[in-house]
């Protein structure tokens, strides 16, 4: 079992390795039971596969010299969160201002639409429904206490 310890001890390698990016952050860190740890960044304007094969490597290295994991036993992939992973910081709702999301709140209710605010207790999302003359605009606030998910829709 992976203690909250080893997580705070990765936390800062990876706080480190960002200090001289600001545009990067981290977003989780996943360790299964077979020691595969998974980092997950983001930044405020795309992450790249280079940086994130960057971080892997430099990362992998620091982990080896620490002894976090007795005779190298672990695997490491960093990576972005993907679209299909739900938002989970702030600064991800920022990030993705102006896009399409869904949002299931918690009392299960699920409303589509585009992210049109983000502030410090909430969002703001505009829902179309209807065509043409029966098109309707309705504005939604909805607090982060109230969010269950929020995931990007993939708009063609």
């Amino acid at each position: 079992m992976v203690s909250e310890a080893t997580i705070q001890v990765l936390e800062n390698m990876i706080s480190e390795l960002l200090k001289d990016n600001p545009d990067y952050f981290l977003v989780d860190i996943i360790i299964k039971p077979t020691n595969n740890i998974k980092v997950y960044l983001d930044a405020d304007s795309g992450v790249s596969i280079d940086k994130c094969v960057k971080y892997n490597r430099t990362l992998y290295k620091h982990i080896e010299e620490s002894g976090l994991f007795p005779n190298g036993d672990f695997s490491l992939e960093v990576s972005s969160p993907g679209l299909d992973e739900p938002l989970k910081l702030y600064r991800q709702y920022v990030k993705n201002t102006g896009r399409t999301v869904e949002v299931i709140q918690q009392d299960g209710t699920k409303i589509i639409g585009k992210l049109n605010v983000v502030n410090i207790e909430g969002i703001e999302l505009e829902e179309i429904k209807g065509k043409n003359k029966k098109k309707e605009i309705i504005q939604h606030t909805i607090l982060f206490k109230n969010i269950k998910s929020t995931k990007i829709q993939i708009q063609f």
